[in-house]
């Protein structure tokens, strides 16, 4: 029998953006609940070509599937006229350990998954008239994390911030176009709006804590390796109410962990993402509050299942 592939445009086809955000969320509760099996993810860097890949499993108990994925970003590729972002998702039978698919999304279900976690705990964790969004980073995943949390809540503005004038203009435009006004910001700007994500794959901070204003939610979704570093540990030490999507990785390889290694914050003053998607708590109006999410596997095995599923096998 012959392995079933599916190409990006097949899998863009079958999902809904209601699909998306239903399994993600589903599978960041069913994480903090403990219903999951997610192996450390493994590493791989590439200095000389400004990449990375990651390789991630997971499992939601009870499922018939789990899964196993390549995820690649090369940030060096827009020069070549190539996307940043590639990979592919093999999914597996929990049950017989039979191959049952190969997504070959070029990247597609990570680029989702990862704006619809965004977006959710961003609206979860959000005031709840908060309206203006900042986003540090000019690439996909500043696009897709604008775009999602409009999903969920109406955006008055866009500020972007980018490393040069150029690339940030050109997302404005395709924000614009797509209905989100946007505009260039400074880095100060974008930190003082109600919302700020930071998409990127610095190394070191990308904005100034005491820029960001009471009553802001932040959300850093760039830092997936250790070497990474967005957001700064003094934003930690100021926030109310901080939000992991897992313990463990936030911790190893986190914006998390880098504050609570700098003294900032205690290794327990944490909460499950998912929980706070469960059962949403009151947050002072004047309350920061931050989110660092690293990627869970268990996520692209609830997607990549749904996907499939409206698939034809």
């Amino acid at each position: 029998m012959t392995l079933p592939v599916f190409d990006a445009a097949a899998i863009e086809e079958a999902a809904t953006s209601r699909l998306v955000l239903d399994s993600v969320r589903d599978a960041l509760i069913a994480h903090a609940e403990g219903r999951t099996s997610v192996p450390p993810p493994l590493h791989m860097d590439f200095p000389e070509a400004d990449g990375d890949c990651h390789v991630k499993a997971g499992w939601i108990a009870g499922a018939a599937d789990f899964t196993v994925k390549i995820a690649t970003g090369f940030y060096r590729n827009a020069g070549l006229g190539l996307p940043s972002n590639h990979g592919l998702v093999c999914v597996v039978s929990a049950r017989t350990g039979q191959i049952r698919a190969l997504l070959d999304d070029r990247g597609l279900l990570t680029a989702w998954r990862t704006a619809a976690a965004g977006a959710l705990i961003t609206h979860a964790m959000a005031r709840p008239g908060a309206d203006t969004l900042g986003v540090f980073g000019t690439g996909e995943q500043a696009r897709l994390q604008a775009s999602w949390l409009a999903k969920l809540r109406p955006l008055s503005t866009v500020l972007v911030h980018g490393r040069t004038m150029r690339r940030a203009d050109a997302l404005c435009e395709e924000l614009n176009a797509g209905g989100l006004p946007a505009r260039p910001a400074s880095a100060q700007e974008a930190a003082a709006a109600d919302m700020v994500m930071t998409t990127t794959p610095a190394t070191a901070p990308v904005l100034d804590a005491a820029h960001v204003s009471e009553g802001a939610h932040v959300t850093g979704i760039g830092t997936d390796m250790p070497h990474k570093n967005e957001l700064p540990p003094e934003l930690f030490r100021r926030a109310r109410l901080i939000a992991t999507d897992d313990h463990a990785q936030c911790l190893d390889h986190g914006d998390f962990g880098h504050a609570v290694r700098a003294g900032a914050v205690a290794p327990d003053s944490d909460i499950a993402v998912g929980q706070l998607l469960k059962t949403p708590v009151e947050r002072p109006d004047s309350a920061i509050t931050v989110a660092d999410l690293t990627g869970v596997g268990a996520l692209d095995a609830a997607l990549a299942s749904a996907v499939l599923g409206r698939l034809p096998l």
